[in-house]
């Protein structure tokens, strides 16, 4: 079993990895249990025996509304879920920030345990205590800081999982290894590939817990990305969206000189060997930057990119001239 400590002041917690790291559900319960599981998941044995009320829902971004987050406090209230209770999330990032922002707001808080059952979430969502839901407008637009009790990672998750979410998975893996560690690109063993990325993740989070900085380079891609979700209806998957991100983030980096030409076509490639991102939805160039202007780094109006430098190191906080961004965004569209 691996293990990896998100050392965040005032409140550790632990990140298990590994086939079988479901196993120490229990012994991080307290209270009255309720779990919240995508109905997509296949039920494992440990969770299975917990006697505990288990509220199905469906995952995708669709759920990830106030009015999903209503449901789950009327079960919350049902079910008497009280200040020693406990919210266990299992299923991916979408499942994951709509039960963990509904535990940050019960009662003002109750201990919520991530039971990530995707690659994307194994690798980052479940990690680092964001929570949220989507506005019609803009992605994880309304949410909180909510750190797990603890994260439980169990890779059996994986085999069944279906590509196109082993591929949306990658596209964070890649991510990781652009911004922050370059290392992770060769890795081919998944709890190798889990743990590095959480050792990333846990590091910058432990530093800049709230996002007032630091954080801000774990979005490399993003801006773009979620932008394109958002403009698509969140009809894309999230892994797709923010590689075809990562396309227009490393273009404009080369575009202001920050890293050399080369860097876009070895992104490019390492991007399509996990067949990403794919073929987009029908979107134009006006659609996405427009959608661009709700990004949650903007500051006084104006976005604030994640960039390269050069391959595992990414710099933020970069102000972007308007047509180097729109040609960015028009070339990856066509692409």
């Amino acid at each position: 079993m691996r293990s990896v400590e998100v050392a965040v002041p005032g409140h550790p917690y632990p990140v298990l990895i590994g086939a079988g790291a479901l196993a120490r559900l229990e012994s991080f319960l307290t209270g009255r249990v309720l779990v919240v599981a995508d109905r997509a998941v296949p039920e494992l044995p440990e969770l299975s025996g917990i006697a505990s009320p288990l509220l199905k829902v469906e995952g995708g971004e669709a759920a990830k509304t106030m009015r999903g987050v209503s449901r789950l406090l009327a079960a919350f209230e049902e079910e008497r879920l009280g200040r020693d209770g406990t919210v266990v999330a299992v299923g991916g990032g979408t499942i994951g920030d709509l039960a963990g922002f509904a535990a940050s707001i019960w009662l003002r808080g109750v201990a919520l345990v991530q039971v990530p059952t995707t690659l994307l979430a194994m690798v980052d969502s479940a990690v680092g205590g964001k929570t949220g839901v989507n506005t019609a407008r803009a992605k994880n637009a309304v949410g909180s800081f909510w750190q797990p009790r603890v994260v439980l990672a169990d890779t059996r998750y994986l085999a069944s999982l279906p590509a196109e979410q082993l591929a949306g998975g990658q596209a964070e893996v890649v991510k990781y290894a652009m911004a922050l560690d370059p290392g992770i690109a060769g890795l081919t063993d998944l709890e190798e590939i889990v743990e590095r990325c959480v050792r990333c993740k846990a590091e910058v989070v432990a530093k800049d817990e709230r996002e007032e900085g630091l954080r801000e380079v774990l979005n490399y891609g993003h801006t773009v990305g979620h932008a394109i979700e958002a403009a698509s209806g969140y009809s894309l998957h999230h892994g797709r969206a923010v590689a075809a991100g990562m396309r227009a983030a490393v273009r404009i980096s080369a575009s202001l000189g920050l890293c050399q030409p080369s860097l876009v076509q070895a992104q490019d490639e390492l991007l399509a060997a996990h067949g990403l991102p794919g073929r987009l939805p029908e979107l134009t160039t006006e659609q996405v930057l427009a959608a661009t202007s709700a990004d949650k780094k903007s500051r006084a109006g104006r976005r604030r990119w994640v960039l390269l430098r050069e391959m595992g190191r990414a710099e933020l906080g970069f102000d972007v001239p308007d047509d180097i961004v729109r040609r960015a965004v028009t070339e990856i569209l066509s692409s």
